[in-house]
């Protein structure tokens, strides 16, 4: 076979196959440079006294916050290797909920440690298993520094949530809100042998209004939905019967359009009382069952319930709430103990669900529905959320859904760990120990990622305006001197031990945060290049 001529400019390897090294180096440097951008937009936010992000969106709503994951979610993000770290922050926040700032500041950071690497020539494959090496002696290191807990000690729980409260818009609250997250956990599991937490059973209603003081822990359910009475109608009702409906009070239509023609008033007068009879039959069967709380699902059709039904059943003295979403019907069954009823036939006594009152009460400038004293209620509570404006209370409810996270991650795993950048630097001075007792270019892999760690202390001292370079090397001596749970004091603003100041978190969130950005980085490391398949 005719060997082809070599092109000219090209590089070609020993079996003559084209080997173009300038393009794997230039689309990594790239992917590199663009992740790095959006780990340094979010690394001024990390920390107690990190700063908060204004997000406007298309539509001109604002959002303020300092939640990693929300804020990289809200950013449009072009670069695909960019948008990588976007979907690290979601995988921190379904896995840990917490830390979601951390785990994009240290994949930065370690993408910086690989491009150094790389830029000494090591192979990109050697420094992607090296650093899995790192991660896993990294989380081996953390587990052995963590301190067991269990779920009776409540102190270490508020400590933990309270932690993670302090970095948020709403830290002054932290006394408040930790209590409440600790509380609506532990309602809905059986600490002695649960392994994790549904965070659907507790719900969460922002409603404008008060402040976040008035914030309460419901055990029961709460509607946002008003009551259809109006003012003439039931507000209150104790020793209830719910029952909650998925059908049309209402007469029936046929499948397809119908024309009606009534020659004479006495026809028309038949057809209103026959519809009259009709409505008033399914209220009285609704009655006869023993209902006096009656909730119906949002219908697709406008007239799930008419006006007419509504007046019986007002006169039967059944308190009625409609419009009860699709998505909330899980929810409200496991609530109350109620089955949802698809039809009037099936609308019997052993379907509803008993509680002690139901109350319509005024919140703020609306009205809401409590359910309490549900007597076969599943384990779920309710949270109230309350706060003067909208921008403030949505990020209430990110705190504390944060707060409710973390103490998920203590039911998960139930170990804690030092914060305030400890972890970190214990880790960068044992991976470092570690890389001396290594060889080649696996020492040097080591040794950059163990540097990489640092950034977590080196951003929080930066963020509470001290200076970072004597604060990391003062903190570094201490762990080297074997204080392990020597942490930045950003109060302080210098360094003492954590575990003392009450500064907690749970290992699986720093873990998680390292494996996470581990492999996010290795990913990226991997890739040689884009290859766009977009028509033009």
């Amino acid at each position: 076979m005719p060997i082809s001529k070599a092109v000219p400019g090209k590089k070609y390897g020993r079996a003559g196959r084209f080997e173009d090294k300038e393009k794997p180096t230039q689309i990594r440097e790239s992917n590199i440079t663009a992740a790095k951008a959006v780990a340094d937009a979010i690394r001024t936010s990390l920390g107690p006294k990190g700063m908060d992000k204004m997000i406007q969106d298309e539509k001109g709503d604002v959002t303020i916050t300092n939640d990693g994951a929300t804020i990289l979610k809200r950013m449009k993000v072009l670069h695909p290797a960019a948008r990588m770290l976007v979907e690290l922050s979601k995988a921190q926040d379904v896995e840990a909920g917490d830390g979601t700032t951390s785990v994009v500041v240290l994949a930065g950071s370690l993408l910086d440690a690989a491009a150094k690497l790389l830029g000494r020539g090591i192979h990109p494959t050697i420094i992607s298993d090296a650093f899995q090496q790192c991660a896993e002696k990294a989380v081996d290191v953390l587990t052995k520094m963590s301190r067991p807990i269990e779920l009776s000690d409540r102190e270490t729980l508020l400590k933990s949530a309270s932690t993670s409260l302090n970095s948020k818009v709403v830290s002054q609250y932290s006394g408040l809100l930790a209590p409440l997250a600790v509380d609506a956990i532990l309602k809905v599991i059986d600490p002695s042998v649960a392994t994790n937490v549904d965070l659907r059973d507790v719900k969460i209603i922002p409603k404008i209004g008060g402040t976040i003081e008035d914030t309460e822990l419901v055990e029961g359910l709460v509607l946002t939905q008003k009551t259809a009475s109006g003012s003439s109608g039931l507000q209150r009702v104790e020793k209830a019967k719910i029952g909650l409906i998925q059908f049309c009070l209402s007469p029936p239509k046929t499948d397809m359009e119908n024309q009606v023609i009534v020659s004479d008033y006495t026809q028309m007068d038949r057809v209103l009382r026959e519809e009259r009879q009709y409505t008033l039959n399914l209220v009285k069967q609704i009655k006869k069952a023993g209902c006096n709380v009656l909730l119906v699902q949002k219908s697709i059709l406008r007239d799930a319930l008419s006006d007419l039904a509504l007046h019986f059943l007002n006169k039967m003295k059944i308190l009625v709430v409609k419009d009860i979403e699709r998505d909330e019907i899980e929810f409200v069954c496991k609530a109350t103990g109620c089955k949802p009823i698809a039809s009037i036939d099936h609308f019997t006594l052993d379907m509803l669900a008993t509680a002690d009152m139901v109350e319509e009460v005024s919140v703020g400038s609306g009205r809401i529905v409590k359910v309490s004293g549900a007597a076969a209620g599943g384990k779920t509570v309710s949270v109230l959320m309350r706060g003067s404006n909208k921008l403030v209370l949505h990020e209430a409810e990110r705190s504390l859904h944060d707060a409710l996270c973390v103490i998920r991650c203590l039911v998960k795993k139930r170990a804690t760990i030092a914060g305030g950048g400890a972890p970190e630097t214990e880790l960068a001075i044992r991976l470092a120990q570690h890389a001396r007792t290594l060889g080649g270019m696996e020492a040097y892999c080591f040794a950059q990622y163990a540097d990489a760690m640092e950034v977590v202390p080196y951003t929080l001292s930066e963020n509470a305006g001290l200076n970072p370079i004597s604060t990391v090397t003062e903190l570094r001596n201490r762990h080297v001197n074997g204080d392990h749970n020597a942490g930045i004091n950003v109060r302080k603003g210098g360094i003492s031990d954590m575990a003392e100041e009450s500064v907690v978190q749970p290992l699986l969130v720093t873990t998680s945060a390292i494996e996470l950005a581990t492999e996010t980085v290795r990913s990226i490391l991997k890739i040689d290049d884009i290859v766009n398949t977009r028509g033009g």
